[in-house]
């Protein structure tokens, strides 16, 4: 059976990692990534740094000869989609998988997120924090009223993706969206925010990548541990961009 995209061997994993006021787990985080193995992979590890007020730059400075390494320092934060533009920008591998320094996912989620892609079965992966089962992908121990509106609001703002684009997903929003560089070609992006999470998923979907889920482990962290989501800002931005990115052209 013919694949619809060339299998990758022997290929160039391009990890984009946005980072910002993370100097209690950015270390721990940074160091699990440099030691994480793929087999059939090479990893090439971007980090863009926001010019933290915490030390976070001094810490990411430290790894700027290491081999794998690629550090882009930004001049003020401007939010996470800016940094992740910018990495994309460096990225020369060929899949591109974004990873955050705060240790809510893990990187032994890698090998399973690689393989369709590494076939050729599919150009774009997302790794549905679902993965254990349940409704609820946010569980705050300190903080359960605001997990309880935000696991909310993800179901509601899952239906509005999946009514709008024709789809049907359980995690729309999951920070690891895994797929071939070459799915980027032709695309611009504008969001600086979390609603570049939005602006990417809705594009490479127009374009006609449709993403698989895979269950992937999940470690949710609260407001009070560092989560820096606005419930009030950050809403508005989803649904602005769902309204301009939906209709607008490519």
């Amino acid at each position: 059976m013919s694949h619809p995209f060339p299998p990758i061997h022997h290929g160039v994993l391009s990890v984009v990692v946005p980072i910002y006021n993370e100097a209690a787990t950015v270390r721990m985080a940074l160091d699990a990534i440099l030691a994480k193995e793929v087999p059939g992979w090479r990893l090439e590890i971007i980090l863009v740094e926001s010019n933290s007020t915490d030390g976070t730059r001094d810490i990411v400075c430290t790894y700027e000869t290491h081999p794998r390494v690629k550090i882009i320092l930004e001049d003020r934060p401007r939010g996470k989609g800016h940094a992740v533009r910018a990495g994309f920008e460096h990225a020369t591998g060929d899949v591109i998988l974004i990873q955050d320094a705060d240790l809510e996912y893990d990187l032994n989620d890698y090998d399973v997120l690689l393989a369709p892609l590494a076939t050729g079965r599919q150009s774009f992966v997302l790794g549905s924090r679902h993965g254990a089962g349940g409704w609820a992908i946010r569980k705050f121990s300190d903080q359960p009223v605001q997990a309880l509106i935000l696991n909310c609001a993800h179901w509601g703002f899952t239906l509005m993706i999946n009514v709008s684009l024709g789809i049907w997903l359980r995690d729309p929003f999951t920070m690891y969206k895994v797929f071939r560089r070459d799915c980027l070609h032709g695309l611009t992006f504008e969001c600086n925010r979390f609603d570049f999470d939005w602006e990417l998923l809705i594009k490479l979907i127009r374009k006609g990548h449709r993403p698989i889920e895979i269950p992937i482990s999940y470690k949710s962290r609260s407001f009070k541990e560092g989560k820096k989501i606005s419930m009030f800002r950050d809403p508005v931005t989803w649904i602005w961009a769902l309204a301009k990115f939906r209709f607008k052209r490519l």
